[in-house]
C-alpha cells in the first residue's frame, strides 16, 4: 500500500484530469497531518475549505461531501499519511467563477511528516499576502522569501507589514510567551487550523492568552517564540531578525500538551 494517494471528487485521478492542473493557481486548500486515520481539528479544516470557497467560488460543497472525498483517500492508503484537500474549479481560471459550477476537490496524501526540530532563526522581512485569510495555491512570494532568507544565514522568514508587525512566517504561524500568557500577533494573515485547535485548547487548560500588536522592537521584551502549522504545535524560534529570543522549553511543553488534548477524529 502507498502512502501517495491522489483522487479527484473521490476516485483515483488519472493523467489526463491532472494534467490541466498543471498550471493552475486559482484554487485553495487545506493540510493536515493523519495519524491512524484521524485528524485533529476537522470542523476548523472543514471551516475553511466552507468559507474560502465562498469567497472564491460563490459556493461550497457540503461538508458531507468533504468528508466523503477524504475518506476516500485515506482508505487507499495507510493510516498515517500527510494529507492536502485543494478546491478548484474546473471551469478554469481568468474567468468569473459561476455559482452553478461545483467546485472540484482534489485530495492528495504522502508521507507523514513533524517538522523542523529547531532552534530556527528567522528573517523579518515586509511582505503582506495577498487574500491574507484565505489559505491559496501560487504564492510564489513565500519560497522566494524563504530562498532569500537562507541565503543570508537563516532558516526561514517572518513577515512584518506596512505598520511594522509582526504578522506570519512564510508556512507559519507564530505565537509568542510573555512569561504568564501567550501572545498572538495582531495583523492581517491566515489563521492556521493548528492555531486554533492550539488556541481552544488553551483556553480550556485556562491558560492566558492576549492579542497584541507586536513589532520588532517588542521582540526582547518577550520570553520566548515558536511557529506552529498543520506539522506540529511548536517549533522554538531562537532569533527574530537581528534579536535573539530565549529558549522557553515550557512554553514549547504547554503547546504541545495543548495540541495532544484536542481529540482527533475520523473524517
Amino acid at each position: 500500500m502507498t502512502s501517495s494517494v491522489v483522487h479527484l471528487n473521490g476516485q483515483p485521478a488519472t493523467a489526463d484530469e491532472l494534467s490541466p492542473l498543471a498550471f493552475a493557481g486559482y484554487a485553495h486548500f487545506t493540510a493536515a497531518q493523519v495519524r491512524d486515520g484521524r485528524l485533529r481539528g476537522l470542523d476548523l479544516h472543514l471551516a475553511r475549505l466552507r468559507g474560502a470557497s465562498v469567497e472564491m467560488f460563490g459556493r461550497a460543497l457540503p461538508d458531507e461531501r468533504i468528508r466523503e472525498y477524504l475518506r476516500a483517500a485515506l482508505a487507499a492508503g495507510p493510516a498515517d499519511v500527510s494529507l492536502l484537500a485543494t478546491v478548484y474549479s474546473h471551469a478554469g481560471e481568468f474567468v468569473a467563477p459561476r455559482a452553478d459550477v461545483e467546485p472540484d476537490v482534489l485530495v492528495r496524501t504522502g508521507p507523514p511528516a513533524s517538522g523542523p526540530a529547531g532552534p530556527l532563526a528567522l528573517a523579518a522581512v515586509d511582505h503582506e499576502r495577498d487574500l491574507p485569510g484565505i489559505k491559496h495555491v501560487g504564492e510564489v512570494a513565500k519560497t522566494y522569501y524563504l530562498k532569500q532568507a537562507v541565503e543570508q544565514g537563516f532558516d526561514d522568514a517572518a513577515f512584518l507589514d506596512r505598520q511594522g508587525r509582526i504578522s506570519e512566517g512564510t508556512i507559519w504561524n507564530l505565537a509568542f510567551w510573555d512569561g504568564s500568557a501567550v501572545v498572538w500577533p495582531k495583523a492581517e494573515m491566515l489563521r492556521g487550523t493548528m492555531m486554533g485547535v492550539v488556541s481552544r485548547q488553551l483556553e480550556r487548560l485556562g491558560v492566558p492568552q492576549r492579542v497584541r500588536e507586536v513589532r520588532l522592537a517588542d521582540v526582547p521584551e518577550l520570553a520566548g517564540a515558536v511557529v506552529m502549522n498543520s506539522w506540529t504545535p511548536g517549533v522554538p524560534v531562537r532569533q527574530l531578525g537581528t534579536v535573539a529570543l530565549p529558549a522557553a522549553p515550557d512554553f514549547l511543553a504547554l503547546l504541545h500538551r495543548a495540541h495532544e488534548a484536542e481529540p482527533p477524529t475520523a473524517p
